[in-house]
């Protein structure tokens, strides 16, 4: 597949100082279409709201929380139905696609788009394209209606069929070609938004008058930009039943210990909110967060002691996390899927015979109990929330066609659903920050170790990080420094405080990281030691022990923190 970054990105710089990072618009390479007016404005169901129409100056901010001094930050054009329109209701010929793997709330973006399109808009031929992007020149179609539709947001999967790969550029452009189809819909992840992204770069070059919409899905929650993706919250939903099972068992037997394994290939974010959500949980295993099975401080260490204090153990891990060990015990073989991801090893099988291993040859009794829930929770139906959430996100993408704007994918940013650029949510993965406060809360709750493993001590000695905090590294208030010789780092920003009180800078002299009490877990390149101050409270006279780990600056959390 070609890089769609190729492209140069549309940026609008406004009054303000902000930059508007703008989506394309069918005027900006065929200047003389005509507008016409929104026949939503004679709907009699949108009658009776004020200002319904978006204002077209309207934008959102990426970012909410800002410095008074500092630069107003980047922005994006505000979702949701403009006062003209470049579609006459019976010139449209939709078609939407599904791509990759499946997901809660598939079945209502396609419902929702379908009802959107024809009861907003009047709008009457609607294909579905059957099994993803290779459906386009090898299958056939689906017309698609709103009685079609009416009761598949009830039902798991996707009604249209999904598949990995079969991006053949020229063979999809030119089926969306003969068909006459001006506007599709494209749901799928950050390689299928890759993909659309090539799509429309394609379109665009034949000058077509055809709106390429996506909408953004993953379970992981791993997209950048937007809040959430949806999917999210079933997935989190559902990862309860596990983990409640894996409790359960493991209460009712001496030594039990359940083990869940979640979905979560390079972020950990449904581990993360499932273990919060429980409360069941001893222990949480994610990508970003590296830990160490044998000796001081390792997951066996715990385990023993964990089961020595309660008699039983939850252990939640995502598929991602681990597999650096798995690499070094197992025979990797570097595979990828259709879609280019990576072949993960199942971590959940592996740890649980090494467990197992473990305290047979300490002829310590456990009894060990893996759950792997994966394929149930993607093929569920979504929950209301989730229901909520794709109408909104289908109601936008359709707005957003049907007013010219093209080349985008749609999404919530803080609070606000926008149109954005298909770069920018396919440029890089969301992970959890595991220097932010959410992530302290868990430790908190687990009541679990940072597994630090010796070697990454070695290494961050060798290897200095630039300090970061989770404001973008601007989090030393009160004069503190932060330099190579000065490195204040942002350890106050795990808690409800500000960050480094009276000018606390740590230095040679005074070289602290890796706060790790009760809630706290921070990384940092210093040595141990303890100082007397206790930089949550302020109070004198209490020390800390202070673990070294790793700073990494990271992406905002996908979540308010507080």
């Amino acid at each position: 597949m070609e890089n769609p970054g190729d492209s140069q990105m549309k940026l609008v710089t406004g009054p303000g100082g902000y930059v508007l990072e703008d989506v394309p618009h069918f005027t900006d390479y065929l200047p003389d279409l005509p507008s016409y007016p929104n026949p939503l404005q004679d709907n009699p169901a949108y009658s009776v709201v004020k200002q319904y129409f978006v204002n077209d100056d309207d934008t959102v901010p990426q970012k909410v929380v800002v410095h008074k001094d500092g630069p107003r930050g980047v922005h994006f054009r505000r979702a949701g139905p403009r006062q003209r329109v470049y579609f006459e209701s019976d010139e449209v010929h939709a078609c939407i696609v599904t791509c990759g793997g499946l997901c809660p709330g598939l079945n209502t973006v396609i419902r929702e788009i379908v009802c959107g399109l024809y009861h907003m808009y009047g709008v009457r031929k609607i294909l579905g394209i059957d099994g993803g992007y290779r459906g386009f020149y090898a299958k056939n179609t689906i017309t698609l209606t709103p009685k079609f539709v009416n009761d598949i947001h009830k039902r798991g999967g996707t009604i249209l069929g999904t598949s990995r790969g079969g991006h053949v550029k020229s063979k999809i452009v030119d089926s969306i070609q003969d068909r006459g189809i001006n506007q599709v819909y494209i749901i799928g992840g950050d390689g299928t938004q890759r993909g659309a992204a090539v799509i429309f770069e394609e379109i665009k070059r034949r000058g077509l008058k055809v709106a390429v919409a996506g909408v953004p899905k993953t379970i992981d929650n791993d997209i950048p930009v937007i809040d959430k993706s949806f999917g999210f919250d079933t997935a989190v939903e559902e990862a309860q039943r596990a983990i409640n099972a894996a409790h359960v068992e493991a209460t009712s037997i001496e030594n039990g210990i359940g083990l869940v394994k979640l979905m979560g290939r390079y972020s950990g974010f449904i581990a993360m909110y499932a273990t919060l959500a429980s409360r069941d949980v001893d222990c949480c295993l994610i990508p970003e967060s590296p830990f160490y099975l044998e000796g001081s401080g390792g997951l066996y260490e715990y385990i023993e002691k964990r089961l020595k204090e309660n008699g039983h153990m939850v252990i939640v891990i995502a598929e991602g996390a681990g597999q650096d060990l798995l690499s070094e015990s197992l025979q990797s073989m570097d595979q990828q899927d259709a879609s280019g991801n990576k072949l993960l090893q199942d971590v959940g099988l592996w740890i649980s015979h090494r467990i197992k291993e473990h305290f047979a040859e300490k002829k310590m009794t456990i009894n060990l109990k893996y759950i792997d829930p994966t394929y149930m929770i993607r093929a569920i139906p979504s929950i209301a929330s989730d229901n909520v959430y794709c109408t909104l996100l289908a109601h936008s993408a359709v707005h957003g066609a049907m007013a010219g704007y093209t080349g985008f994918t749609v999404g919530p940013v803080n609070g606000r659903h926008a149109y954005i650029p298909f770069n920018r949510i396919t440029e890089k993965q969301n992970k959890v920050v595991i220097t932010d406060r959410m992530w302290a809360r868990l430790l908190s709750s687990t009541n679990q170790p940072s597994f630090l493993n010796p070697r990454d001590i070695a290494e961050s000695k060798k290897e200095k990080q630039p300090a970061t905090g989770i404001l973008d590294g601007e989090n030393c208030n009160n004069g503190a420094s932060v330099a190579e010789d000065n490195p204040c780092v942002s350890a106050a920003g795990l808690s409800d405080v500000e960050n480094c009180k009276d000018g606390i800078s740590m230095t040679e002299d005074n070289p602290s990281g890796g706060v790790n009490f009760a809630m706290f877990s921070f990384f940092y390149d210093g040595r141990n030691r303890n100082r007397n101050r206790n930089w949550a409270s302020g109070r004198q006279g209490e020390s800390l022990d202070v673990h070294i780990l790793h700073v990494e600056a990271s992406p905002s959390p996908r979540y308010p923190s507080s």
